[in-house]
C-alpha cells in the first residue's frame, strides 16, 4: 500500500495542471477571436473612455439584482421542503458556489458547495440536496426560451451561417433530448432508474473508477421527488427567481450597449444573448470561457454591431457576470464559514 500512494497522486497533479492549462488556452482563444475583429484599437479605447457613467452604474446594479434573483430562487426551492432561507444568505451561497465552479470545481463542485453551505445554514438534507442541483434546471429553461426567440430572430433576419445553424441546432437538439428523456422517465420511473444505473456504470468503467449503484438510484429518487414537488405547484417561485436572474442579466448587457453609445434593439440583444450562454452550458467548460466571447462576438458582428463597441461591451459584460462573482465568492465563502455553524445550531 505504501508504494501505491505516489502512483495515485501523480495523475491527480497532472489532471490539475492540465485543467489550468486548458483554462489559459481558452482565455487565449477568446482574446484571439475577439481582438482581430477590432476595426481600430484607437476607436476601441475611445469607446472605453467615453462610456456613460450612469449607464455603467445601471449595468452594475442590474447584475446585482441578477445575483439577488438567484438568491430568491434558492430561497423558494428551500421553501418547497418546508425550510427557510433568507434572501441575503441564499445570494451569498449562490455566489460562493458559483465561485468554486468557475475556479475549477465545475458543475459538480458548484452542487457540492451549495449543498455544504445549505446544510451549514440549517437547511435539511432533503432541502439542501434539492436546492443544490435544481437551480440549473430553471436557469437552463430560461436560457432555452431566450435562445429559441433569438434563433427565430436570426432566421428571420437571415443572419445565420450554415455552421452556426448546425451548432445551435445541435445544442437545442441535445437539450430537447434531455428534456424528452426526463419527461419519459418520470412516467416510467423503474425503467429510468435501470437506465441511470447502466449509464453510470458504463461511465465509471470508462473513467476506471469504482461504481456504487446506490448513488445512481439515489440521484433518480431525488429527480422524482423534485418532479413531484414541482407538480404540486412549487415551480412558480423558483421559475420567477430564474426569470429575475435572466432578465436582469440581459439588462446588464443592454445598459452596457447604451453606455457605449449604441442603441441596440431588443431583438438584436436577444439574438446575441441566449444562444452563446446556452452553448456554454452544453460545453461543460467553466463559465463557457472562450465559447461565450467568440459566439457572442460573431453573432453581434453579423447583426451589424460595430466591432469596437462589441468588444468593449462583451468584455465588460463578462467581467461583471463571470469574473466578478469569482472574486466575490471568496469573501462570501469566508463569511459563510464563520456564520454557518451558529446558524445551523439556531435552526
Amino acid at each position: 500500500m505504501a508504494h501505491e500512494q505516489p502512483a495515485l497522486s501523480l495523475p491527480r497533479s497532472t489532471a490539475r495542471i492540465g485543467r489550468y492549462l486548458l483554462l489559459l488556452l481558452l482565455l487565449g482563444l477568446a482574446v484571439h477571436v475577439i481582438v482581430p475583429q477590432l476595426a481600430d484599437l484607437d476607436h476601441t479605447l475611445q469607446v472605453l473612455r467615453q462610456l456613460v457613467p450612469w449607464a455603467v452604474a445601471l449595468a452594475i446594479l442590474a447584475q446585482v439584482f441578477s445575483f439577488l434573483g438567484s438568491g430568491y430562487l434558492l430561497k423558494r426551492i428551500v421553501a418547497m421542503d418546508g425550510q427557510r432561507l433568507s434572501l441575503g444568505r441564499g445570494t451569498l451561497i449562490y455566489t460562493a458556489a458559483a465561485s468554486v465552479g468557475l475556479s475549477g470545481g465545475g458543475p459538480v463542485g458548484t452542487v457540492a458547495t451549495a449543498y455544504h453551505w445549505m446544510r451549514q445554514s440549517g437547511v435539511s438534507t432533503e432541502g439542501a440536496a434539492l436546492a443544490s442541483w435544481l437551480p440549473s434546471f430553471f436557469y437552463d429553461a430560461a436560457l432555452l426560451f431566450a435562445s429559441i426567440f433569438g434563433l427565430l430572430q436570426l432566421l428571420i433576419l437571415n443572419q445565420l451561417s450554415v455552421l452556426q445553424l448546425v451548432g445551435f441546432g445541435s445544442t437545442l437538439l441535445v437539450l430537447g433530448l434531455v428534456v424528452g428523456v426526463t419527461l419519459w422517465g418520470v412516467r416510467h420511473r423503474a425503467r429510468l432508474t435501470t437506465l441511470a444505473v447502466r449509464v453510470a456504470a458504463r461511465w465509471a468503467a470508462l473513467r476506471r473508477r469504482s461504481f456504487n449503484p446506490a448513488a445512481a438510484r439515489a440521484a433518480t429518487e431525488r429527480l422524482f421527488s423534485a418532479w413531484d414537488a414541482l407538480r404540486r405547484g412549487g415551480w412558480r417561485g423558483p421559475a420567477l427567481g430564474a426569470l429575475y436572474n435572466t432578465v436582469f442579466d440581459m439588462l446588464t448587457l443592454y445598459f452596457l450597449f447604451y453606455a457605449a453609445g449604441y442603441r441596440v434593439s431588443p431583438g438584436v440583444l436577444l439574438a446575441g444573448y441566449g444562444l452563446p450562454l446556452l452553448m456554454a452550458k452544453v460545453s461543460f467548460l467553466p463559465g463557457g470561457i472562450g465559447i461565450v466571447e467568440a459566439t457572442m462576438a460573431a453573432l453581434y458582428h453579423s447583426l451589424g454591431v460595430p466591432a469596437d463597441v462589441m468588444v468593449v461591451v462583451i468584455l465588460t459584460y463578462r467581467f461583471l457576470s463571470l469574473w466578478l462573482p469569482l472574486l466575490l465568492g471568496f469573501p462570501a465563502s469566508f463569511f459563510l464559514q464563520h456564520t454557518g455553524s451558529g446558524t445551523a445550531r439556531a435552526a
